[in-house]
């Protein structure tokens, strides 16, 4: 086996590439970034008086956004601030989203490092490096995440648009009638104490309803073989530790997204009722603010 050289090429000087050949890459398969499961929310995005945001993604099944700024060549102070901007017109536009900023650049300056430092804990900022290797004719890109930084907090309800609302039939198609069933039982635990609430059926989870206005203090993620229950609520030792006891399959506590992520198969919401209404009901009031 032999070792092959890889021959390392600049996208800013490249007669060819362009910036925007590149953000319709990201955008057709914003995986290669590295940042998980995402969805393109928005491409050339417009920030009214500030330009335009290169890319806008979301997190399947969370409501964690990434507002994204490429540039070819080095990161520069420009570069960094328009960034920011963005995050922060997008953050206080949407505010019940979770908001990160996401810079990528060729090349992730030492500079840029220091910057970022000085915001350390105040803004959530993401920086990637990319490199281009020419494999034959062709070339790869490679995304190195250099800098990863996440803001932590409580949030509030979803924004759910029109075209991401679809119904029923929709998640008995990509999930199954026995998991879409977890849901449903679920739901009648949650109507025991709060009667008016009923499932809301989005593209990418499903959430709940009260009197007809969306309120996911808990939110459902149905998959082929079983259901994550995610329940907004703050870290419950006494949950954690009376769930010890139980077959449920409890994640540990999401202190990014305040929340617990809950794995439940067919029929656990039956067996374990009397427990997952005690910490719906929880959970419900503190979201709600309710004593």
């Amino acid at each position: 086996m032999n070792h092959v050289t890889l021959e390392e090429i600049s996208l800013k000087n490249h007669p060819i590439i362009s910036e925007k050949w590149i953000q319709d890459l990201i955008a057709n398969d914003p995986s290669i970034l590295g940042l998980g499961e995402l969805i393109l929310k928005d491409k050339e995005r417009i920030q009214q008086g500030a330009g335009r945001l290169d890319l806008l993604f979301q997190e399947i099944d969370t409501n964690k956004r990434y507002e994204v700024e490429l540039q070819l060549g080095k990161s520069d102070e420009s570069h960094i601030i328009r960034t920011i901007e963005y995050w922060d017109i997008e953050k206080k536009r949407y505010p019940q989203y979770q908001h990160c900023a996401v810079i990528i650049a060729e090349d992730i300056t030492s500079r840029f490092l220091n910057i970022v430092s000085l915001f350390n804990g105040f803004i959530p900022i993401i920086g990637i490096q990319m490199k281009a290797v020419k494999v034959g004719d062709d070339i790869s890109l490679i995304f190195t995440k250099v800098v990863d930084k996440m803001m932590l907090g409580l949030v509030d309800n979803d924004e759910i648009s029109e075209k991401e609302q679809t119904d029923r039939e929709y998640w008995l198609k990509k999930s199954s009638n026995d998991v879409v069933g977890i849901a449903d039982g679920i739901l009648t635990l949650i109507k025991k104490f709060k009667p008016n609430y009923e499932l809301n059926y989005n593209k990418h989870y499903i959430g709940l309803k009260l009197d007809g206005v969306a309120n996911n203090f808990c939110l459902f993620s149905p998959k082929k073989k079983f259901l994550w229950l995610r329940m907004r609520m703050d870290k419950n030792e006494e949950m954690e530790a009376e769930g010890e006891n139980t077959d449920i399959v409890i994640e540990d506590y999401d202190t990014e997204r305040n929340c617990y992520w809950i794995k439940l198969t067919k029929g656990e919401e039956t067996k374990h009722a009397e427990f997952l209404q005690k910490y719906l009901e929880i959970g419900y009031r503190a979201f709600n603010k309710e004593v």
